[in-house]
């Protein structure tokens, strides 16, 4: 796992706003120290500098993780393409 920031607060559109300190993927899975998914990328905003992070919680009790800091996964499910078969 990478650290890739820390999550400042909840906004008041649902949202958790990421203070990001690496390089991030919109559609990525976040989590914490101990595995938990916390919550996907939605969107990058603010500065190239000090980029910010908008995504949307996977969690219901995301207030406690507020101040935290948040990890990526390097082989996030959003970046793998899922193969299906068809029916013959």
């Amino acid at each position: 796992m990478q650290e890739v920031g820390e999550i400042l607060h909840l906004a008041a559109s649902g949202r958790v706003i990421i203070q990001l300190s690496g390089k991030l993927v919109e559609g990525q899975i976040l989590c914490d120290e101990t595995g938990t998914k916390v919550a996907k990328v939605m969107e990058l905003i603010g500065p190239i500098k000090r980029p910010f992070a908008s995504a949307t919680p996977l969690t219901n009790n995301i207030e406690k993780f507020i101040g935290k800091s948040v990890f990526t996964v390097e082989h996030s499910p959003a970046n793998i393409q899922k193969f299906r078969r068809r029916k013959k």
